[in-house]
């Protein structure tokens, strides 16, 4: 696969977890969130277990009861930011959620010198203050105007990004991304069945109606959009995969605007694009400045 095709299945990743942020928001028309959430994940992880399989027949080695104890962690994670994003998206916005939620790329470094003392990259600052101005013109100039949802979408945020670092920190060193995977849809999708059996209604006819919904974010944001990503990211440089991954926020926001008609007013949408500029400032100018220059 050459960078260029890698770079355009990433973009692909990308626009299927943007139109996710749709289904995600429009199946609870017809079931809780919790619902959605069990029934979405056990796909998801049905839709990638045969490449997990594959992947450890292939291993070198088999998991120890320490992997997958942090598998299970993380997993928990998983689930957390799901919920809180989930159950945000009652009362925000398509557009707002996908913006918040990539905040969790500015909230890594900030967990990582919290939890562990290890300090980030000097953008980093700059690009913290960049995302809270955007959160701020989001808001349209009053922190007050955002809702209960773009809060718990913040708080969203904050659990994928704590996922994130003890993905690197205690599953990566395993060399079983796919196994993981299926480790984190599985316990996502045990937990939210069990919340939604407790405190929501089960009705099939309601299930069927949001069956479209559950299954694109099953298959397609889930398992599809993950194969894409793990298999684009294979040939194309970090920098460039993190721009065409965070393009998830922008398909976020064109697909609300074409689906459900939601529109920002100018200060929303000088908001999304500072957002958006500190999460892609995160992810690539510090690979970028620590490029030597080549001699001649």
């Amino acid at each position: 696969m050459t960078r260029i095709q890698a770079n355009l299945v990433l973009l692909l990743a990308g626009a299927m977890w943007g139109m996710g942020f749709v289904a995600q928001s429009t199946a609870m028309a017809a079931i809780g969130p919790f619902l959605f959430i069990g029934l979405r994940f056990a796909i998801a992880a049905l839709a990638i277990l045969p490449f997990a399989i594959r992947e450890s027949r292939r291993a070198d080695r088999p998991l120890t009861p320490a992997n997958w104890a942090a598998f299970l962690r993380i997993g928990l994670l998983l689930f957390s930011a799901v919920g809180f994003q989930q159950v945000g998206l009652l009362s925000t916005t398509v557009t707002n959620s996908g913006f918040l939620t990539g905040l969790y790329v500015v909230m890594v470094p900030f967990f990582a010198v919290l939890l562990f003392r290890s300090w980030p990259h000097p953008v980093v600052w700059p690009a913290a203050l960049t995302a809270l101005a955007g959160i701020w013109f989001l808001s349209g100039g009053a922190i007050e105007a955002l809702t209960i949802g773009d809060w718990l979408t913040v708080l969203a945020a904050g659990f994928c990004a704590l996922q994130l670092i003890y993905i690197g920190r205690s599953a990566s060193p395993t060399g079983r991304p796919v196994t993981l995977a299926v480790t984190q849809f599985a316990v996502c999708a045990v937990i939210g069945m069990a919340i939604a059996l407790v405190v929501e209604p089960f009705d099939w006819s309601a299930i069927l109606r949001a069956g479209p919904e559950i299954l694109y974010a099953g298959v397609f944001s889930g398992g599809i959009a993950f194969t894409l990503q793990v298999v684009g990211q294979r040939y194309t440089t970090a920098p460039q995969a993190a721009i065409f991954l965070s393009s998830e926020a922008v398909f976020a926001a064109l697909f609300g605007a074409w689906f459900l008609g939601e529109r920002l007013p100018a200060a929303g949408i000088l908001g999304c694009g500072l957002i958006f500029a500190a999460i892609v400032a995160v992810e690539v100018l510090p690979v970028l400045l620590a490029r030597k220059p080549s001699t001649p």
